[in-house]
């Protein structure tokens, strides 16, 4: 890993403007890199679903010793990341100059991935068969990894999503399931000061189905939240119509579904106790991953996060990441922190050392995917 390369490459990509649905300019530049180290790059046909203007990066390269490994980051950024001018700062931080964010979410990912490749190539050492996987549109619901074809990660490969705050070798070894819900309320309009008694109110259904259910934090693995309410016509008028948006999360799918019910349940009671409907619709937006820590995949992290000279430390996130996705489709995926700090705000930056933590923490995980196979 040459520190100076690395800082200049992250300098660099975080000046490429790339919001979810544009990310084409990087994505541009991600294959350039990429082909200069002998990949063969494609683009996939999810932009047809995501509405992005490009899909996701698929990047091959054959191995020179057994084994395979998939190194995965997104290529959007939340907004306003027009104009974005990097500052290395006295204290070794990296911050925006202006008022944007940084993209070190998840510009510090792709960055860590491009620097540890070059370095391994350059090296010589044995590599195994390495994919590289960028998608789009993951700051939007993880609608890239959610359009891409499951067929297209390599059988039994570990999947290492470079995308999460921590220092490196912060390993995130459980992410919830999330579920959305969106309950339609239907009453009956009046006038509300000449008869109110004629109609059935559908903002108080809701507002009774919300008082029912079980919110915030349910267990040290599940949450609820209802975060959007809509509704009526007129302030004179009994609303005929609510709308009711919110969500569940949970590590494990038996609790995930027992709240879901009561929540259904809360909306189903609320509105018969006043005469109404509901008609009550649930997405199921990406499952759980959840691994224990004398899981082989923890502990090949921990081994190359040593390697490294990082102190490996498990967390549990509250959150979901392009990993939750590929796991849904069978793979061994599993979120890593890259020292990200303050992302989705203009406060975001990143230390200089935790970008080359990046990296020698990805040039590990190579290394550990062949001495797997040795063993």
């Amino acid at each position: 890993m040459k520190p100076d390369r690395l800082l200049d490459l992250f300098c660099e990509l975080v000046r490429i403007e790339s919001p979810s649905r544009h990310e084409g300019a990087f994505a541009a530049r991600c294959k350039r890199e990429l082909e200069e180290l002998g990949f063969v790059v494609r683009f996939d046909d999810s932009a047809q679903k995501t509405g992005s203007d490009v899909g996701n990066l698929i990047a091959e390269l054959p191995g020179t010793a057994a084994g395979s490994i998939v190194l995965s980051a997104h290529m959007d950024t939340v907004v306003p990341c027009a104009g974005i001018e990097p500052l290395v700062g006295d204290d070794g931080v990296i911050r925006s100059a202006g008022d944007t964010i940084l993209s070190a979410d998840d510009k510090s990912g792709v960055a860590g991935i491009f620097e540890a490749l070059r370095s391994v190539l350059e090296s010589g050492v044995p590599r195994p068969h390495i994919m590289v996987l960028l998608s789009t549109c993951e700051e939007l619901s993880l609608l890239g990894s959610g359009a891409l074809d499951a067929d297209v990660l390599p059988k039994g490969a570990p999947v290492y999503v470079l995308d999460a705050d921590g220092a490196p070798g912060t390993i995130i070894a459980a992410a919830p399931s999330h579920h959305t819900l969106r309950a339609t309320f239907t009453g009956r309009a009046a006038h509300a000061g000449v008869e109110p008694e004629a109609g059935v109110s559908a903002i108080q259904m809701a507002a009774a189905a919300i008082a029912a259910m079980p919110l915030g934090r349910i267990d040290e693995c599940t949450t609820a939240n209802m975060g959007l309410i809509e509704g009526g016509r007129e302030v004179n008028i009994v609303a005929d119509q609510c709308w009711l948006s919110g969500e569940c999360r949970s590590y494990y799918a038996d609790r995930a579904l027992r709240l879901r019910n009561d929540i259904t349940q809360a909306c189903k009671h609320a509105a018969a106790s006043f005469g109404g409907q509901v008609d009550v619709q649930w997405k199921d937006d990406y499952e759980a991953v959840l691994y224990n820590e004398d899981d082989p995949l923890v502990r090949d992290i921990t081994n190359a996060a040593r390697a490294a000279g990082l102190t490996p430390r498990i967390h549990r996130s509250g959150g979901g990441a392009d990993a939750n996705k590929y796991a849904s489709y069978g793979a061994r995926a599993i979120t890593l922190g890259t020292g990200m700090t303050n992302f989705h705000t203009t406060d975001e930056h990143i230390s200089v050392a935790d970008l080359q933590g990046v990296a020698l923490l990805v040039e590990a995980l190579i290394a550990e995917a062949v001495q797997d196979k040795k063993e």
